[in-house]
């Protein structure tokens, strides 16, 4: 596991820990609007200062999300031998476009509205994004609505390329 520590920046905890800023806002209630936002150069100590927070219970909690976090992602090569699941692509409509796994559906406004009406809520389905990292957000959005089996393709379209489909073609984000 990556460490971090109270010096650590807010830029690097949510490098080692995506899941952070979500942990941070549903323990403490930082990081959610203006009033208590934060910016990357800032330490972690520093904010837990500035919100009158214990900067240990800080680390300890955002070190248990990121456990739990775990349990939703499965890899590539998992999804790969379970052609049946469904996928659900929340990059932008460009990237989905440019580069997709076959058979995947691209998030939208009109897509949002037919899972939360018609899908089962104990069907399985995958969520990915480009890298792995802004996926436990929907999954997590998912989840609290009553879906049960929410999954996160690690290492995303990503880790796809690289381990399941080496032809896809690649790309870094700007």
């Amino acid at each position: 596991m990556t460490t971090i520590a109270p010096q650590s920046t807010i830029r690097e905890v949510l490098e080692a820990f995506p899941g952070a800023q979500r942990a941070l806002f549903r323990r403490f209630h930082i990081g959610g609007c203006s009033s208590c936002g934060f910016q990357p150069t800032e330490t972690l100590a520093g904010l837990a200062e500035r919100n009158g927070a214990n900067v240990d219970e800080m680390l300890a909690h955002i070190k248990t999300s990121h456990e739990q976090d775990e349990k939703f992602f499965i890899s590539p090569i998992e999804v790969k031998k379970n052609p049946s699941l469904r996928l659900l692509d929340i990059r932008t409509r460009e990237e989905h476009e440019a580069v997709a796994i076959s058979g995947s559906i691209l998030m939208s406004q009109d897509t949002m509205q037919e899972i939360l009406s018609r899908w089962p809520r104990n069907e399985p389905f995958v969520i990915y994004d480009h890298q792995g990292k802004q996926c436990l957000d929907a999954a997590a959005y998912f989840a609290g609505h009553g879906f049960e089996q929410i999954r996160c393709l690690r290492g995303g379209i990503d880790a796809w390329a690289q381990e399941v489909d080496t032809t896809m073609p690649r790309y870094t984000l700007g």
